[in-house]
């Protein structure tokens, strides 16, 4: 990889693989929000009710949570450039069945399956780390992650124009197909256009796909302990989806979706001690471990950087429309200013870091982000709609620089792993996302906003058990033979 200055408009291979690597990530996030500004269209041409809107917005966010652990253990051991090429393949199916659907049950359906395209975000940062050294990660990173996330704006900017160019009751589902047919075709240009590493580098894999390794007694209990908050996201999914919610599956449904829950949790924890048993017998030496207790600080921090974004993405068009009484569609346009901020917020964020320290950037930008809440819970519709978009913007610059100084420091941990462990961080931004969505469904948006306040404010103080990434990581080479990267 290159060490030179970075030039993000240079010829470079490493250069090249960015640009592809955030345009397969802009694409996902094309697929996964191309509902949100067409929401108002969709429940007018199929008669939805609130409730069914609401339940939309969930099922879009849901199956993200496994997703993102499962493609982070696929891009570890198969590699990013197959499994970026073939996500993106296999999703432009989904999102074709979207455009299609005539009946509420085809687009929850459709929707839900369509989470699965979020879990994208996981591959490139593996792809990204393994091009750039650690002193311009967090740059490259925040420049993959807020290019990429700008797929939502796009989304909210374009596919309403879309829909009206196509106009109609069927104006949505052109705009919405067209994004499935881009989908299908840069999943080949992909697939052609990148490697996983920079020639004559190796690719370090874990020893197991099957749970992610760790190298303490203590934090393999930490492990299983950070595993709960995902099972506990589906099944308070499942709850939303069983009679006591919106009864969109039947009450013996539910119960065996607990009891599966509930099974899949014990395999996984049954496959993490076969994967890491040796720590109880055999100390792992110094210089092969790492710590986990850095994973699960940033996991906390990505449910309420990644996870609010995510959630607030969704409803913020119709918060403006319902607030402030405006059209659907010009409210869908003020909404994208909020993930318009991405573009030079999340970059922000990583180039920050690189220069002054992961810690203490990402200290003041969790302190901004719960300040931002609190300011956007106190919006009414008197104030000047001037004042709320610019409190909006403000709010997203420090929600997605946060989410840039997060994955800065990610891939600093322990290489091997960073497929893994960016899934399971990944993971906990749509563990925030569906509960917070759930919050929304019983509270007012004032009250929504509070609780997100609040929630980073708890990830604030669980930064002051973070270490700042020093020295370098270990990892075995092939010959057997150990290989130090530098992480500062």
């Amino acid at each position: 990889m290159s060490s030179s200055k970075f030039n993000l408009f240079s010829l470079t291979e490493n250069m090249k693989v960015l640009h592809y690597s955030w345009v397969a990530f802009f694409i996902t996030f094309l697929v996964w929000f191309n509902h949100a500004p067409l929401l108002g269209l969709i429940a007018h041409s199929l008669n939805l009710s609130t409730e069914e809107i609401k339940t939309l917005l969930i099922l879009n966010v849901a199956l993200t949570i496994p997703a993102r652990i499962f493609i982070g253990m696929a891009t570890d051991q198969y590699g990013p450039r197959k499994t970026f090429s073939l996500l993106l393949l296999l999703c432009s199916i989904p999102c074709a069945m979207f455009a299609l659907s005539t009946s509420f049950e085809q687009l929850a359906l459709a929707r839900f399956l369509l989470g699965f395209i979020g879990a994208g975000f996981v591959i490139g940062i593996r792809l990204v780390s393994e091009w750039f050294p650690a002193n311009q990660l967090g740059t490259a990173e925040g420049i993959y992650g807020g290019w990429g996330n700008f797929g939502s704006a796009a989304a909210a900017i374009l596919l309403p124009i879309l829909a009206l160019y196509f106009g109609g009751d069927d104006g949505w589902r052109w705009a919405v197909g067209v994004t499935a047919i881009i989908s299908f075709v840069y999943s080949f240009i992909f697939y052609f256009g990148v490697r996983d590493t920079p020639q004559g580098a190796t690719y370090f894999k874990p020893k197991s796909s099957k749970a992610m390794e760790v190298t303490s007694v203590g934090d393999f209990f930490l492990l299983l302990i950070m595993k709960v908050p995902l099972f506990g996201a589906l099944a308070l999914l499942n709850w939303k989806l069983s009679p006591d919610g919106v009864s969109l599956i039947s009450q013996n449904t539910t119960v065996i979706i607990y009891f599966g829950l509930a099974a899949w949790f014990f395999y996984e924890v049954y496959n993490a001690y076969q994967v890491n048993k040796g720590i109880f017998t055999t100390p792992v030496e110094p210089i092969h471990q790492y710590s986990f207790k850095q994973v699960a600080v940033l996991n906390v921090l990505y449910f309420a950087t990644f996870g609010s974004e995510l959630a607030v993405v969704s409803m913020l068009p119709l918060y403006f429309s319902e607030t402030f009484g405006l059209d659907i569609i010009y409210a869908g346009l003020l909404a994208s200013s909020y993930a318009f901020m991405n573009l030079m917020s999340r970059p922000l964020g990583g180039l920050i870091s690189d220069k002054y320290g992961r810690k203490k950037t990402l200290i003041i930008l969790t302190t901004g982000l719960s300040l931002g809440y609190a300011v956007m819970a106190s919006i009414t519709g008197e104030w000047p709609l001037v004042l709320a978009v610019i409190a909006a913007m403000s709010c997203s610059f420090f929600v997605q620089a946060g989410e840039g100084a997060v994955f800065a420091a990610v891939p600093l941990i322990k290489r091997r792993l960073t497929g893994q462990i960016a899934g399971m961080t990944g993971a906990y931004g749509n563990v925030g996302a569906v509960c917070y969505l759930t919050v929304l469904s019983f509270v007012s948006y004032s009250v929504f906003f509070w609780v997100i306040a609040a929630s980073a404010f708890v990830g604030l103080l669980m930064l002051f058990l973070m270490q700042e990434p020093k020295g370098s990581m270990a990892e075995i080479l092939p010959d057997g033979s150990v290989e130090l990267i530098q992480v500062d």
